[in-house]
């Protein structure tokens, strides 16, 4: 988007990590000189808002997905499809009027299936070229893949956050099926930045939870944190992931339950905590290797490419 003045960033709402890793691309667009407009829903857009208050942003809603309580999401995905067809058909024609409205010179998706313009400059950014069906399932994973294809060739160019080499770290995702023609790999991406230098291990807390995802497995997941943590005789700290105008706090004996943080205050607390657990979302994966830390992974039930 070199030549383009104004960008539209629209992160998908499906957790926080598409929004999480889009603030070093709004980071490098506004060093470059650009002016920056963001448009997403919900927390994502929440979370945005408080990353950069000095920007404009447009309420944009996103595909209406529920993930179900047991250990399969496929059926949740199958009842969802009509909505998430409609929510495409919807949102690119949305996009036509976004652009004529804000002059808009670019835009950047991130998983956001509609969002491609032939006037303008379109960038689609993912790690998530196929999709991980379940074993019994497995005969519909070339299938997903050329329907996700044929909307990534819709855009003029296709963002891949990884490394090519060694199979990156994003391993079957991303470098299972051959590339699409505008595929570009981009490297890791984090909100954290690079560390270089690190603080003296206070441990105020030993426990670090870091929440996020699709309701109700988001809540699910918080409530045996604070059944399990609370039996523990040690500081523990849990981050909801739902960012908000007003923070939210609450003690269950030594745990501390916290609605958000800034990303600086997150990263602080993962440099200084000995245990972090967290889902194995693509992002939070990044988050990680950014800052040269390991975790407990657990995985979304269901949600194959985490598992």
């Amino acid at each position: 988007m070199e030549n383009a003045a104004k960008i539209l960033v629209c992160p998908l709402n499906w957790g926080l990590g598409h929004a999480s890793r889009c603030v070093p691309i709004i980071r490098h667009l506004l060093q470059q000189g650009k002016q920056v407009i963001i448009a997403s829903d919900g927390f994502p857009l929440e979370l945005l808002k408080s990353e950069f208050p000095q920007l404009s942003f447009i309420h944009f809603p996103s595909y209406k997905v529920r993930y179900k309580k047991g250990k399969s999401q496929v059926l949740a995905m199958v009842i969802s499809l009509p909505s998430i067809i409609r929510g495409i058909y919807k949102e690119h024609q949305q996009l036509k009027k976004i652009i004529t409205d804000y002059g808009i010179d670019g835009v950047l998706s991130d998983n956001r299936f509609g969002l491609w313009n032939k006037k303008i400059r379109s960038i689609y950014m993912t790690h998530q070229l196929m999709v991980k069906m379940p074993k019994h399932l497995k005969w519909l994973e070339p299938v997903a893949w050329r329907m996700h294809r044929f909307f990534i060739q819709k855009y003029s160019i296709c963002l891949i956050p990884d490394k090519f080499e060694d199979g990156g770290f994003a391993g079957d995702l991303t470098h299972k099926y051959p590339l699409p023609e505008n595929a570009k790999f981009i490297g890791i991406l984090s909100r954290f930045g690079m560390t270089s230098s690190y603080p003296v291990n206070k441990e105020p807390y030993k426990v670090l939870a870091v929440l996020s995802g699709l309701e109700p497995q988001r809540t699910l997941f918080e409530n045996i944190l604070v059944e399990e943590l609370a039996k523990k005789d040690i500081d523990s700290l849990i981050i909801q992931g739902l960012p908000e105008n007003e923070q939210k706090i609450r003690k269950e004996n030594r745990v501390t339950v916290v609605s958000h943080l800034s990303s600086e205050e997150i990263k602080q607390y993962m440099l200084e905590t000995p245990t972090i657990i967290c889902r194995s979302g693509y992002s939070t994966v990044m988050d990680l290797v950014t800052l040269n830390l390991s975790a407990i992974f657990v995985p979304t039930p269901g949600q194959t490419e985490q598992e």
